[in-house]
């Protein structure tokens, strides 16, 4: 086992051979990694940037951020009141629901539908209305009064083959006592 002394020197040499080399692996070492967690970072946060040359701080940014989340209208109590007829609460109300058949409730003129609930009678179809039947809601106490629902009611039933009269329009110190 003899061997050369410069022989087995070069077997251990590394690929760096010059200050120069050594400077430019040593900043490579530290620089590269940052680079890659910066883009790593950069790819993980896809969310729009805030700060300097966005749009975060534009009017209309903002304006979006600091919308009021709800509102409150005031109405004029000593107004005159507004009754809706039975086909604008069943537009404004009804129709959703009564104009596709969701959830089981009876198609507007579909008669076969409406046969059994009218055989029940008019006060029948109104307390369903106010109270809720099913998975409607009760509509007694909402945006429109209950003389209004029942209007509504005989509007949905008469379109279904039914043959209710209008119901009598409440007193004017009901009237201005309803909700609405």
């Amino acid at each position: 086992m003899s061997e050369n002394p410069a022989e087995a020197q070069s077997h251990h040499e590394g690929p760096i051979k010059t200050p120069k080399q050594l400077i430019w692996t040593v900043v490579g070492s530290f620089l590269v990694p940052v680079i890659v967690i910066m883009m790593l970072t950069r790819c993980v946060d896809q969310q729009e940037r805030t700060g300097a040359g966005s749009t975060s701080m534009s009017a209309e940014a903002t304006a979006q951020r600091i919308q009021p989340v709800g509102m409150v209208e005031l109405h004029d109590a000593s107004a005159p009141k507004v009754v809706h007829t039975g086909e604008q609460v069943y537009q404004g109300q009804c129709a959703a629901c009564h104009g596709t058949g969701v959830a089981g409730a009876p198609k507007l003129g579909d008669a076969a539908a409406w046969s059994p609930r009218l055989a029940g009678g008019y006060e029948v179809l109104l307390q369903s209305a106010l109270k809720g039947k099913g998975a409607m809601s009760p509509q007694g106490g909402g945006q429109y009064s209950d003389y209004e629902i029942g209007r509504a009611v005989v509007y949905m039933a008469n379109e279904g083959g039914g043959k209710f009269a209008e119901p009598a329009a409440p007193e004017p110190a009901e009237a201005a006592s309803a909700p609405g």
